[in-house]
């Protein structure tokens, strides 16, 4: 009994920490997103967006996880349209998050040749805009979860 309980509490203490890693991932990336940034500056935007990427699926593997093994029981969570909303939310927050990437591996092709990206103002402004919708994105998902913990939603 209680290494079943340690198990679900470990399960959902990743859950917490890989969605506070994601935002905080995402926040250094605003913060540090500039036009034509320095080789530190640049790889460090590289490591944060693959500490994003990592904390992510972690996120995702212990929110399915939380539903099937170790939460109030898949019926509470699927039969939830707050549940279904949480998981679009994260799934465009996700999916906003290729063009980041995209660009981030495209910087380290010249990075791994010893030269530097070429970043634009316009390409900051992009950036910005699309890391700003995800960071609202990731703010609504932890109120869509204590709805949906307080069944709201379910008939």
């Amino acid at each position: 009994m209680h290494f079943q309980l340690l198990k679900s509490a470990s399960v959902a203490y990743v859950h917490y920490l890989s969605f506070m890693v994601c935002f905080g991932a995402l926040i250094y990336e605003r913060i540090s997103l500039k036009k034509d940034p320095n080789r530190q500056e640049a790889i460090s935007m590289v490591i944060a967006d693959i500490i994003y990427g990592i904390a992510g699926i972690a996120l995702l593997v212990s929110g399915i996880y939380r539903v099937i093994k170790f939460g109030q029981g898949s019926e509470f969570y699927t039969e939830n349209p707050i549940f279904w909303t949480k998981v679009i939310v994260f799934a465009l927050v996700g999916s906003l998050s290729l063009y980041p990437t995209i660009t981030y591996i495209l910087w380290a092709i010249p990075l791994s040749k010893g030269s530097l990206p070429r970043v634009t103002e316009n390409l900051v402004s992009r950036l910005r805009l699309i890391i700003n919708i995800e960071l609202v994105g990731f703010a609504s998902i932890p109120f869509l979860a204590t709805l949906m913990a307080r069944g709201v939603g379910l008939t």
